[in-house]
């Protein structure tokens, strides 16, 4: 057995371009099938290629390419990401800040400040992680990514985009190009709480992101959605603790049923991190928390 598998050493010989169009990637995906990667900041892909959990032959940088860096908001439309847009990026957006909160409020708790001025919201999603921050508050804001190949582009769901750890649905010669939130619902609001040993520095032991539209008049909810991180093999949704709520009268014990429920829908796993019992646990906790604090922005 290799002696240093997991630790991080020197990075493997590669080949690395740098285009300035998006064509020019798609060609060289298409070029070099399943033989190449491409990259934004580098900061998760580099770490696993250090502990040689991916071995790409190629690179391709992203950076260059300005064409994948924007934020754009159009109020009928909604919001548009470009896939190289680091996180700093969109945690400084003013546009971002106004329509779409819980976007602001989950990358302020991310990585460093270091991390945050050359990693991506796309990288982050890529990775596919169970504990990928961005993904809890993208799926309740029912956000969806735009996927482009060579010949021909598709649009899916964050929610339906992972497969399983480091797995997406992603051709070899695809890439995400942007990532799109629809318009925000005025009486909508949202909120990620996640637990960590070190605070914004660590990977998150569980992350939950509740998003809730109120019947302002009589307090009933009249839509939610509740999304998990880290406790299953992908970010999922509550949906059974989010049908219990659902068209009636918001109280705490109706929030307290709907944390028991969405920590039984979890299904973590024991890691180096946590076990899986305490993140049930802990899935209680964030859960309760994530709806009350939706509760007081409404």
């Amino acid at each position: 057995m290799d002696k240093t598998l997991g630790r991080l050493r020197r990075l493997p010989e590669m080949e690395c371009f740098f285009p300035k169009r998006l064509q020019e990637v798609l060609s060289l995906l298409r070029k070099y099938n399943g033989k190449a990667r491409v990259f934004a900041g580098g900061t998760d892909l580099l770490p696993k290629m250090k502990r040689r959990e991916a071995v790409p032959q190629y690179l391709i940088a992203l950076n260059g390419i300005r064409d994948l860096n924007f934020i754009k908001y159009e109020k009928d439309k909604g919001l548009r990401i470009g896939a190289a847009t680091t996180l700093s990026e969109i945690l400084e957006s003013s546009i971002i800040q106004k329509h779409y909160p819980i976007l602001t409020e989950t990358i302020a708790q991310m990585a460093s400040i270091q991390v945050r001025n050359v990693g991506t919201i796309a990288g982050n999603l890529c990775n596919a992680v169970p504990s990928a921050d961005t993904a809890p508050p993208l799926i309740v804001l029912g956000a969806q990514l735009k996927l482009v190949g060579i010949q021909k582009q598709r649009t899916v769901p964050v929610e339906g985009f992972f497969k399983g750890p480091d797995r997406t649905i992603l051709s070899p010669m695809e890439m995400v190009s942007e990532i799109q939130v629809s318009p925000p619902t005025t009486k909508g609001r949202g909120a990620y709480v996640k637990h960590t040993l070190r605070r914004e520095m660590d990977l998150a032991i569980a992350g939950v992101a509740a998003y809730l539209v109120l019947d302002s008049k009589n307090n009933i909810c009249k839509d939610i959605k509740i999304a998990m991180g880290a406790v299953a093999p992908v970010p999922m949704r509550a949906k059974k603790a989010e049908a219990i709520l659902r068209g009636k009268l918001i109280s705490d014990d109706l929030i307290e049923s709907a944390a028991m429920i969405a920590s039984e829908e979890s299904k973590p796993i024991d890691d180096i991190r946590s076990s899986a019992e305490y993140r049930k646990e802990m899935l209680k906790v964030l859960t309760k928390q994530a709806i009350k604090q939706s509760l007081e922005k409404v």
